[in-house]
């Protein structure tokens, strides 16, 4: 059963609402405290229609979080559920939290907004997951066991912290950092071929520029 088409206003507001988040996301992550008139401006829509769908930045800050969280969540569950080579399930979730970038999040926005009791909920469920499947990668023998979940959470943080270039090269280097860092975490240990090619000198360089 399919469900029915949503009214034009409707639609509109789902537009302005994803609109929004992805404003929000670029927006408090460069810079946390940038005020929320910076969002609506980058989102290109009026205050009053951010007021009327998130009455605070705090709200707003909120619910970035916790959509951050339900993909954590989204990702490690998708992970738990296979079935097949140990291994490859835990490297399917370290990329999947890769791609998703929620520790982006962690970086920026920790410690600047109340939690709620669903984020509370939502966090705690995310880490059991993490240590389910953490634990499980241990227990089949392909998991370095000295290292610890609170390891791999930093080390999530690290790869959230690498940005360089546009989106493309950004996510290309991270998977190239983050294959590194398999390779380490693997028992046996693994050496594959790296994606992607490395920085250059120019473009570490390149940062000091003003854009």
């Amino acid at each position: 059963m399919t469900s029915a088409p949503m009214s034009g206003r409707k639609a509109q507001a789902a537009r302005n609402d994803e609109l929004i988040l992805q404003a929000a996301r670029a927006v408090f992550t460069a810079d946390p405290g940038a005020p929320i008139a910076a969002v609506a401006e980058k989102a290109g829509v009026g205050i009053s229609a951010l007021y009327r769908r998130y009455p605070s930045k705090e709200a707003l800050l909120q619910k970035l979080c916790g959509d951050g969280l339900k993909l954590y969540i989204e990702i490690t569950e998708r992970a738990l559920a296979e079935e097949g080579d140990a291994w490859e399930a835990f490297a399917g979730y370290l990329r999947g939290i890769v791609d998703g970038d929620t520790h982006s999040l962690t970086i920026n926005l920790a410690g600047t907004f109340t939690p709620t009791e669903e984020l509370g909920r939502d966090a705690a469920r995310a880490s059991a997951l993490a240590t389910a499947i953490h634990r499980r990668a241990v227990g089949a023998g392909v998991l370095r066991p000295d290292v610890t979940v609170v390891d791999i959470a930093l080390l999530f943080e690290q790869m959230a912290s690498i940005k360089l270039g546009d989106e493309e090269r950004t996510a290309q280097l991270r998977h190239r950092y983050l294959a590194l860092v398999m390779d380490s975490l693997r028992v046996p240990p693994a050496h594959r071929e790296l994606p992607g090619p490395p920085p250059v000198d120019e473009e570490l360089s390149a940062r000091w520029h003003p854009s």
